[in-house]
């Protein structure tokens, strides 16, 4: 939203093409209209979020429909008497073309922080990351939000004590912004890079290193979060680039649990195959019984041998401004009965009904 009305007025265009800034917010935030599939269940949304709706191929149809549902708002306000004409041009073209660059915006933020986008789906399931930038980035917040929220604070001040407002000064603040947004992931690439060359020299416990993630941290450049996969085991912790060192206190080495036939069982259902396909550092593990993993929970006699098998992804077990990592986001559980079929299944803390 913030990037598509900087856009917007970076350029200057909501002098220049009518319903500009507002089809730009719109356009950058529509491919999150995948949120719909929430209405399936967690599993569901988990499954197809950032699939379709970020593809390259459905941008020019995005574009087309907002472009086409402001074609219709302005025909039906020229069937109204207006109090007063509006002098600012419609170029339907030309709105479309911003509709497409507000919607290209959304698809390469979402490139640079280590969840990723799939711009090829449903054909290519294939994730793509840019791991430059965590998911909420204050600095950007800050960076975009305060280009929109001066002018207005300047415009204010400006009219208390009577002076003239520069007309570009909106503009101008905009277009810093994006700059500066620039230059943030052009930094980051720079300190990722060095990052992870220092980072795959260090000394690691397990054994050489099969490969490696880094995952920013919001604000500080030089702080990642490792997760580095041996044979044997994931080793994680926090690296600092401008020491070369990890953070002692947050080394942690986690082996590779086995591979029971419940996790068998859960890797191969709906579950696991959604599951599996997004994550980078999977860990699967057979936690044991419900009735030991959740004491707290009433369940029915049947259900407490069934075993629960957890699922993990590492790169996002770290604990973020002050908020605890000790239970990774995004976790997920199979309940397997005895016969190795799976009969409940948990995303986080909300139950997705089986098909």
């Amino acid at each position: 939203m913030l990037t598509g009305a900087c856009l917007s007025r970076a350029l200057g265009l909501p002098a220049k093409v009518r319903y500009a800034t507002v089809a730009c917010v719109i356009a950058a935030e529509i491919p999150d209209a995948d949120y719909v599939y929430r209405l399936g269940g967690p599993l569901v949304y988990f499954q197809h979020h950032r699939g379709w709706t970020h593809a390259l191929w459905s941008l020019p149809l995005q574009a087309a429909v907002i472009t086409a549902a402001f074609y219709f708002v302005h025909r039906m306000q020229k069937q109204r008497p207006q109090r007063r004409s509006i002098d600012i041009p419609t170029n339907w073209p030309l709105l479309f073309g911003l509709c497409l660059v507000a919607l290209l915006s959304h698809l390469l933020l979402d490139w640079t922080n280590n969840y990723g986008v799939r711009p090829f789906a449903p054909w290519n399931p294939r994730w793509y990351y840019g791991d430059l930038i965590f998911i909420v980035e204050p600095l950007l917040l800050l960076f975009l939000g305060g280009a929109l929220i001066l002018p207005m604070l300047l415009s204010l001040i400006n009219g208390e004590i009577g002076a003239k407002k520069p007309r570009s000064a909106g503009q101008g603040l905009a277009a810093t912004a994006l700059i500066l947004m620039t230059a943030l992931w052009g930094y980051r690439y720079m300190q990722r890079s060095d990052a992870k060359t220092q980072a795959r020299n260090q000394d690691y416990q397990s054994g050489p290193v099969w490969r490696m993630g880094l995952n920013p941290y919001p604000i500080n450049p030089f702080r990642w979060f490792v997760v580095a996969e041996t044979s044997s085991a994931m080793e994680l912790g926090r690296f600092d680039n401008h020491t070369g060192t990890y953070d002692t206190d947050t080394i942690r080495t986690l082996s590779k649990p086995p591979v029971t036939p419940a996790v068998v069982a859960a890797k191969q259902s709906w579950l696991g195959r959604v599951y599996l396909d997004w994550a980078r550092f999977p860990m699967v593990e057979d936690r044991g019984t419900a009735e030991q993993v959740h004491p707290e929970m009433d369940l029915e006699p049947q259900e407490r041998s069934w075993h629960v098998v957890r699922f993990t992804d590492l790169r996002f077990g770290y604990p973020v401004l002050g908020m605890s990592g000790s239970t990774a986001p995004l976790g997920a559980e199979a309940w397997v009965d005895g016969t190795q079929h799976v009969q409940r299944l948990f995303l986080g803390k909300t139950e997705q009904k089986l098909p």
